[in-house]
């Protein structure tokens, strides 16, 4: 008896889902009342497209409104290439060459060692080692004529002095340029003796 009851139940479920697929879709045929003759002409309006743009003589003439697509830039290039190349490492004293500087102090018992430079005003200034020091030398690379900074860094603090190096990044198969500022220079007597 299970058995019959299970299949008259499925047989109903099979047909009541059959009568609900069966409905069909129904459509609104209402159409609102007839409108006002200013919203007709705004939808006619509207049907139109934008309004036609008005054109002046000043929106053909180039400015920096209205630049030519087709007009080359490369003279602006140029000249922008021939005025002054700012470097893009971060240079302390970077207005002074590294002959208006002078070591007036050396600290190297602690890590890392730090040495005092003055500058022409009277003013010091503690560097570390690998700190990019002083005015940058323009050097041209080779016969393309575009030129470049080149700026010395401190690499080592002595006893006695420091020692800058400068290294061509063009030319690393050229010997790193080496200048060492000495704390007294030579013919100068320490104080004490």
């Amino acid at each position: 008896m299970t058995k019959a009851y299970l299949a008259v139940s499925l047989a109903c479920a099979a047909s009541l889902l059959s009568l609900a697929c069966d409905d069909k879709v129904v459509q609104s045929t209402y159409q609102a009342p007839a409108e006002s003759a200013s919203a007709q002409a705004a939808e006619l309006a509207a049907d139109a497209g934008p309004p036609k743009p008005e054109y002046q003589e000043a929106d053909f003439v180039e400015s920096e409104r209205s630049r030519d697509p087709f007009r080359s830039y490369a003279s602006a290039f140029v000249n922008e290439s021939k005025t002054n190349v700012r470097s893009q490492r971060d240079v302390l004293l970077d207005q002074y060459s590294l002959d208006e500087l002078k070591l007036i102090g050396l600290v190297t018992r602690i890590a890392p060692a730090r040495a005092m430079l003055l500058d022409p005003t009277g003013k010091g200034h503690v560097v570390t080692r690998g700190q990019f020091i002083g005015r940058a030398e323009r050097v041209q690379a080779g016969s393309s004529g575009a030129e470049y900074e080149v700026n010395w860094r401190l690499d080592r603090i002595r006893d006695e002095d420091i020692v800058l190096v400068r290294e061509d990044p063009a030319n690393p198969d050229v010997p790193s340029a080496t200048r060492v500022i000495a704390l007294r220079p030579e013919g100068t007597i320490p104080a004490g003796n």
